[in-house]
């Protein structure tokens, strides 16, 4: 018996199948949409087909998907609960690796190297607060009696703030925000993605001249020797080659910062 081949073609319902109808709707190639979210089309294409194995960690399928569905006019945040219920807690192993491009040379800086720092960055508080007590002892010295005299109001001074300089640096989000940190203008990545609310990233003490790019820097609170300097921007707008060494991120958070009124 021949068989007909004018059988209507069966709608592709799936999450990635979706994705891909919306975006041929739009008329946009993978690239166009590598191009507006800053990934990769490798994992655009996995994010398609629903390879969520070849993808990092859950963390970051869901950034991409939600990225994805905005870029092609759908609901980011409902596609993001979608593919979050639908991997649940089968996958364990984060393969963070990945999400790099194989010719960049920066990581995420391994366990050891985070526990070093997180070792210094505890002594430098130590003994930051030792020197602060230091200051504080003065001698008393014996009082001399005088003659009554007007009193004459005393201005405080405040102490000389302590150096930052090769201080280590941590961002943690306090919202979903995307962020890309290379080291250099067209130097080596040091992190592309997504941060969500609680995640930080520290920035490597090897790296020479680190520089941030993100649409929302609001959101990122600024870690300095273990301090809490303050959200990078007050208000939301771009930022680009946004430099975060320790001593020129406190000079613009406190640039940054509103002068008393008189």
């Amino acid at each position: 018996m021949a068989q007909d081949d004018d059988q209507p073609e069966v709608e592709d319902t799936s999450l990635g199948g979706r994705l891909r109808t919306a975006r041929e709707a739009r008329g946009m190639s993978l690239q166009d949409i590598a191009n507006t979210t800053r990934i990769p089309v490798r994992h655009l294409q996995h994010v398609e087909s629903e390879s969520w194995d070849d993808l990092p960690a859950v963390t970051y399928c869901v950034g991409f998907v939600r990225a994805y569905a905005n870029a092609v006019g759908l609901d980011g945040a409902e596609f993001g609960r979608e593919v979050r219920d639908q991997l649940g807690g089968r996958r364990t192993r984060v393969a963070a690796v990945n999400y790099y491009e194989p010719a960049d040379p920066a990581r995420v800086p391994p366990r050891s190297l985070a526990i070093i720092a997180a070792i210094v960055a505890i002594a430098i508080v130590v003994g930051y607060a030792l020197w602060r007590s230091s200051l504080n002892e003065v001698e008393p010295t014996p009082a001399t009696p005088t003659a009554p005299a007007a009193s004459t109001p005393v201005t405080p001074q405040s102490a000389a703030p302590a150096p930052v300089a090769g201080q280590p640096v941590t961002l943690t989000a306090t919202g979903a925000v995307w962020l890309r940190i290379s080291d250099g203008v067209g130097g080596a990545s040091l992190f592309q993605g997504e941060l969500t609310a609680g995640q930080a990233f520290a920035v490597p003490a090897t790296a020479q001249r680190p520089l941030l790019r993100t649409g929302r820097p609001q959101l990122l609170r600024v870690t300095i020797a273990g301090r809490d300097a303050g959200p990078l921007e007050p208000t939301e707008r771009t930022v680009t080659d946004v430099s975060l060494r320790a001593e020129d991120l406190a000079n613009r958070v406190q640039t940054a910062t509103p002068a008393p009124a008189r």
